[in-house]
């Protein structure tokens, strides 16, 4: 007698068993469908099936037969082409989402995961063993607690200069409240985005940031010192909040990731190449990842505030301010200049008087006295003085001082240069240099 042998799954043994139970009359076919998870007619159906065909029956009709829902060898030949030819280096996530946005290929990201690990396109990374941070919950409202940071990246991909991202985004809802490209992370782009932010939104609780010297004076014996950035938002009722760890404010730190791969690619395929085009084009981009990416907050309140202040007095608020004491005759000093004021009336009144000087990115200057302009006019011009930097800007600096020297010294060569011309000569035609002899040694010639 020959025997058969049947190949089945975990589950198809599972039913057999509570089959065989329900034939010996050791359960109902009632309790078998609950085991089961069927219905009590697909349990007469199998119990027949078991008692014509035996364990075989059992065994799914399907098994290696091709699924219904399955991809031609066409689309995924399409699919694949696509990938290696236009998105070698997107993730599975975006790749899907671009295949469905441009060229109306539909298909699960686990599905085209699968495919472009098979054709060694993307390689399954192995998981860290990450350290666990206690995690805060969210704030409730919209606009209450903004938080914000700068990521330095090769954004452009080598088609345009090195700059930095400034991010702002909302703690209860993870949406991306501003964008702005900026040379380098500065009081100047913060102050700049800030702005944008106040004509788009209004005026939120509070910012949250790392303590880094453009929101924090880290030094010990100036302590309860403001910096600039500081002192506008708290001149604005805006809260500033100081995170210990980049972990605290972790929303932020991932969306940089995201953007870090998303929005490099994404330019990438608009064509995008300087920080001008990138800032003008933000806003579209903006809405599409909040589209994805951005949760309902607990709370369907907008916390933030209406802007009280008029478009002048925003210009004081966002610009470097200083403070000088004037002297009897109305002077004073700021960067190695002297400054006289133009007096009306009885100037006398200002001797000795604490005045701001307001001075803007683009280097107008604005004194203030109680608030209101004073009129001046600068009778003594030193020589410019150096600006400070810190570890984030002195990059920028090098790098311009270095393309400075390069422009100073480099002279573009005639086309008929022998540099050029020797670049389009054969390999035969290009003999090597003659170097000059030695001179032999009289000594050692005797």
């Amino acid at each position: 007698m020959i025997k058969e042998t049947v190949t089945m799954s975990h589950k198809e043994l599972d039913r057999l068993h509570i089959i065989q139970e329900s034939l010996n009359r050791h359960i109902t076919q009632e309790q078998a469908a609950a085991r089961i998870g069927i219905s009590i007619r697909q349990v007469k159906r199998l119990v027949q099936r078991y008692r014509n065909e035996g364990p075989s029956g059992l065994v799914s009709r399907r098994r290696g037969k091709r699924p219904n829902n399955s991809f031609s060898t066409e689309f995924r030949a399409t699919v694949i082409s696509l990938l290696k030819g236009r998105y070698a280096d997107f993730g599975p996530t975006l790749a899907c989402e671009k295949l469905r946005e441009i060229h109306g290929l539909c298909l699960s990201i686990e599905t085209l995961r699968k495919w472009m690990v098979e054709e060694g396109i993307w390689r399954e990374r192995r998981r860290k063993f990450a350290r666990i941070y206690q995690r805060r919950m969210r704030r409730p409202s919209y606009g209450e607690l903004i938080q914000i940071d700068g990521s330095p990246h090769d954004w452009f991909e080598g088609r345009g200069p090195k700059c930095t991202l400034i991010v702002f985004i909302d703690d209860a809802t993870s949406a991306l409240m501003a964008l702005r490209f900026a040379p380098a992370e500065t009081t100047r782009a913060y102050m700049e985005t800030l702005r944008g932010y106040l004509n788009d939104h209004g005026v939120p609780l509070a910012l949250y940031s790392d303590r880094h010297s453009i929101f924090r004076v880290n030094n010990p014996e100036r302590e309860g010192e403001l910096t600039q950035f500081t002192r506008a938002i708290k001149t604005l009722g805006i809260e500033p909040i100081h995170a210990n760890s980049p972990q605290a404010k972790g929303r932020v730190e991932r969306a940089n990731q995201t953007l870090q791969d998303r929005l490099v690619k994404e330019m990438r395929l608009q064509g995008i190449s300087d920080i001008e085009t990138a800032n003008a084009w933000l806003p579209t981009f903006i809405e599409a990842y909040n589209n994805r990416f951005a949760t309902p907050p607990r709370i369907a309140d907008n916390a933030h505030l209406d802007v009280h202040h008029s478009e002048e007095e925003l210009g004081y608020i966002f610009s470097l301010q200083a403070k000088r004491v004037l002297s009897k005759n109305l002077t004073f000093q700021y960067k190695s200049s002297a400054f006289q004021i133009r007096s009306e009336g009885r100037g006398y009144r200002l001797r000795h008087s604490v005045v701001t000087v307001c001075e803007s990115f683009n280097g107008e200057i604005k004194v203030l006295y109680d608030g209101k302009a004073l009129g001046w006019e600068k009778y003594v011009d030193g020589p410019e003085p150096i600006p400070l930097d810190d570890e984030k800007s002195v990059h920028e600096r090098v790098d311009n001082a270095r393309f400075d020297l390069r422009s100073k010294f480099y002279v573009k060569p005639k086309a008929d240069h022998p540099w050029l011309t020797r670049r389009t000569q054969s390999n035969q035609q290009v003999k090597p240099p003659k170097l000059p002899r030695k001179k032999a040694d009289p000594d050692k010639m005797d």
